[in-house]
């Protein structure tokens, strides 16, 4: 037996907001970055440029992701589009590895040995003076939602970061303080090849800034891949539709569960289970939509609801 069907709202506008926050500090922080590090030649500096391109390009597919992912179903895709979101924020992803990791990382190693100082440091330390303010304004947006989100759901924000299906929001905050200690690594590195005046330091900053954006990359682009894939919600979440399902008077075992994310705000519940033997076809079907009121209640992220009638198998005994 199946019961009703909707789709919920588009993505949620914080979550643009966030992106958009995001999209315009990374856009102005890589210009900055670019000019400084042509000017006075610091490979940590032209890393940390890449590392800015790569972030603002993530928020661009991040910015598709949420447009493309929030259309509706059709007849082609009757669970509508919502893991879409997930494809192009695993594309996302891989350019951050490509690009912004792998440049960094061969552009330290040929600083090294080419062996030639950087020039006008001053440049450089204003530029990741200002970059740093404006990361800070990108993070503390996204650091905002997940806080509000994480208390909504009674949860710690680390685990609402590591347990998301929205990872727009997941993106942004990794990349940002990513950002923020690649900031830090490209200061240190500048600032002992000043003072020794060797660029083996501003080489190996580049090289740890390329290796962390290599880490975050990595690390989204599993959580994607996952999604991507088939995700069932949390074991905790899977409990609590279990508890809902049974406090239904007529359903007296939930026999087997299956839950999996079709976007970051859409969830879809199938389970069989058993109702009582002396319940009428009238109050199953009464019920059903009783339990679907009840999951979507608790969980306004469930859209879709499957019930199979299913009885237990009689025991061995009997």
């Amino acid at each position: 037996m199946t019961t009703g069907q909707t789709i919920p709202e588009a993505p949620e506008s914080e979550t643009l907001g966030t992106v958009i926050v995001a999209l315009l500090m990374n856009l102005a922080i890589a210009v900055s970055k670019a000019v400084a590090g042509l000017l006075s030649g610091s490979a940590a500096m032209l890393s940390e440029a890449a590392h800015s391109v790569a972030d603002t390009m993530t928020e661009v597919f991040l910015y598709i992701a949420l447009r493309r992912g929030s259309r509706g179903p059709n007849e082609r895709h009757p669970f509508g589009y919502g893991r879409e979101a997930y494809f192009w924020a695993f594309m996302a992803a891989t350019f951050t590895f490509i690009v912004g990791g792998g440049f960094s990382i061969t552009h330290g190693f040929n600083e090294i040995t080419a062996d030639e100082p950087p020039g006008d440091y001053l440049v450089s330390y204003i530029v990741l003076a200002i970059s740093f303010g404006l990361e800070s304004v990108s993070l503390a947006k996204g650091l905002k939602q997940t806080l509000s989100e994480s208390r909504r759901l009674k949860v710690s924000p680390w685990t609402f970061l590591k347990l998301t299906p929205d990872t727009s929001v997941k993106a942004v905050v990794l990349e940002d303080i990513a950002a923020l200690a690649g900031l830090v690594i490209a200061g240190a590195g500048l600032g002992l090849t000043e003072l020794t005046g060797s660029p083996v330091y501003d080489g190996v900053a580049s090289m740890v800034i390329g290796v962390l954006l290599l880490v975050v990359a990595v690390v989204l682009a599993a959580a994607n891949k996952s999604l991507l894939i088939g995700q069932s919600v949390p074991p905790r979440m899977r409990d609590l539709i279990t508890e809902e399902l049974l406090a239904v008077p007529t359903i007296k075992h939930v026999r087997e569960l299956y839950t999996i994310h079709l976007g970051p705000s859409q969830i879809f519940v199938a389970a069989k289970v058993d109702f009582a033997d002396t319940a009428s076809g009238a109050s199953i079907e009464d019920d059903s939509d009783s339990a679907e009121r009840r999951l979507r209640q608790r969980f306004p992220q469930i859209s879709f609801v499957f019930l199979d009638p299913t009885p237990d198998p009689p025991s061995r005994d009997s």
